[in-house]
């Protein structure tokens, strides 16, 4: 069974060698910087000197491990996108409409047009970050849907550690890109716009963002920029999903993110968020008890996650409501999990699920359907 669990020391290499197939700023694929993110996440996940208290610098690392052990995928969580060091820096796209009486060929027509209008922002205080998810390429398309667990696993974690994040959640979906000439990835709105106030290429400018993002701040326009000024096959991918990213977004929509109306100044890519407790895997989390049984195929999964001296794993697998066993509130309190799920959970004492109306309703009477 697959499993989503803390990185390790020992996991360093595996993370090196699965960060080479994204190659983003939160997750290159540098021995150096992913030594020193690994030991950042044991920190964070340990609570580090103050453990009740908010902490904008901690940042954890989840590795999927395959069940031969290997690993097959990372995906990551930032307490706070967005310090005195680090600012949050982004486009709101807006629109301004203009309206005018044309006179021409002794008509008069009347004119209304609409302009996309971007407008930097910048904030030391953002919202919590979810990022650096990377599938190791032989698995995208596997049965299991690995993808769903690397994303939605975080979420589990969120719930049960809430005071460790921020009231916002924030997911940067790429937009489509492309390869230079020199095998470079490089972004189509960096190249008409970033570039052209900066005199850096993208790849220089995703470099240098690593340890200060100020330079864009400092460089950019601090006025308006119309997007009718940009070429059309830039103006086109401002705010696009890029293909590889579109299952990440129904994902992401599916648990209650929406499109923020802000963007990338990089490359445009949207900027999706959502209010953290009004996500449904942090609002509807609970601890249940359980009781091993053999689930059919039919029945429906869900991400299943415990806690222990061996930290946060969560695995997705199947669950059915036990029927009529509730507390005094009508809240369910018993499930039904298999026991190979049970066995990569560590065997614990309970089981955090945010179960889906569907299974939580299940052979449950219907005065307590709501429950």
């Amino acid at each position: 069974m697959f499993v989503l669990r803390q990185a390790g020391a020992a996991d360093v290499d595996a993370i090196v060698g699965l960060a080479a197939h994204l190659n983003t700023l939160n997750l290159p694929p540098e021995p150096e910087f992913i030594s020193e993110l690994v030991l950042g996440s044991q920190r964070s996940f340990a609570g580090g000197e103050m453990p009740e208290a908010f902490d904008p610098e901690r940042r954890f690392l989840f590795v999927l491990e395959a069940p031969g052990g290997e690993l097959v995928g990372t995906s990551m969580v930032h307490a706070q996108h967005g310090t005195p060091h680090e600012p949050h820096v982004f486009f709101h796209v807006d629109e301004e409409e203009r309206f005018a009486d044309v006179s021409a060929d002794d008509e008069i027509r009347e004119v209304h047009m609409v302009h996309r209008v971007l407008r930097l922002g910048m904030t030391y205080r953002g919202p919590s970050e979810v990022g650096g998810l990377v599938l190791d390429p032989a698995y995208r398309g596997h049965p299991h849907k690995l993808g769903r667990l690397l994303s939605l696993g975080r979420f589990v974690y969120i719930a049960r550690r809430r005071h460790y994040f921020r009231d916002r959640v924030l997911a940067e979906l790429l937009p489509p890109l492309y390869k230079g000439p020199d095998g470079l990835t490089r972004s189509p709105l960096w190249d008409a716009l970033g570039s052209r106030f900066t005199g850096l290429t993208y790849s220089e400018a995703d470099t240098l963002s690593r340890d200060d993002k100020g330079f864009i701040w400092q460089l950019f326009p601090q006025t308006p920029v119309h997007a009718a000024l940009l070429p059309s096959g830039v103006r086109e991918i401002i705010g696009r999903v890029g293909d590889a990213s579109k299952g990440a977004q129904r994902l992401l929509e599916s648990i209650g993110f929406l499109d923020s109306g802000r963007v990338d100044p990089f490359d445009g890519g949207p900027h999706f968020e959502a209010r953290t407790d009004e996500l449904t895997l942090v609002r509807d989390l609970r601890s249940y008890a359980y009781e091993t049984a053999e689930l059919g195929p039919e029945v429906l999964g869900a991400v299943v996650a415990s806690e222990s001296d061996h930290g946060f794993r969560a695995v997705w697998t199947a669950v059915e409501a036990v029927p009529n066993a509730f507390d005094e509130r009508g809240q369910l309190t018993h499930v039904r999990l298999r026991a190979n799920a049970l066995e990569a959970l560590g065997n614990p004492e309970r089981v955090h699920i945010a179960l889906r109306p569907e299974i939580r309703t299940k052979q449950i009477p219907w005065r307590l359907s709501g429950g």
